[in-house]
C-alpha cells in the first residue's frame, strides 16, 4: 500500500471507535436522528480515508503502469474500483 499507512491506521480506528460507539447509542435506544448523524460521521471518515488510499495507488501504482511498455492492469483495475466508489 502506498498510502501513508500510519494515517490510515490511526482513521480506521477512529472509525472503529464510532462505530463502537453507534452500536452502544442502538443498544441505550438512543433517538434515532443521533444514530444517523453518527454513522453518516463514520460514513464520511471512511470515504476520506478509502479517497487517500486510491489517491495513493494512483499516484504510484497507476502512474508505473502509465510509464511502462508493459501491458498493465492497473487502469482497469482503478477505473473498477471508482465506479464502485460512485
Amino acid at each position: 500500500m502506498r498510502a501513508d499507512k500510519d494515517s490510515v491506521i490511526r482513521k480506521i480506528k477512529i472509525a472503529r471507535g464510532q462505530l463502537d460507539g453507534i452500536l452502544k447509542m442502538v443498544d441505550d435506544d438512543r433517538y434515532c436522528v443521533d444514530i444517523s448523524n453518527q454513522i453518516l460521521a463514520t460514513q464520511a471518515l471512511l470515504k476520506k480515508v478509502n479517497q487517500e488510499v486510491m489517491r495513493a495507488h494512483i499516484e504510484g501504482c497507476v502512474k508505473e503502469a502509465l510509464n511502462s511498455d508493459e501491458e498493465n492492469p492497473k487502469i482497469t483495475e482503478a477505473l473498477n474500483l471508482i465506479e464502485r466508489m460512485i
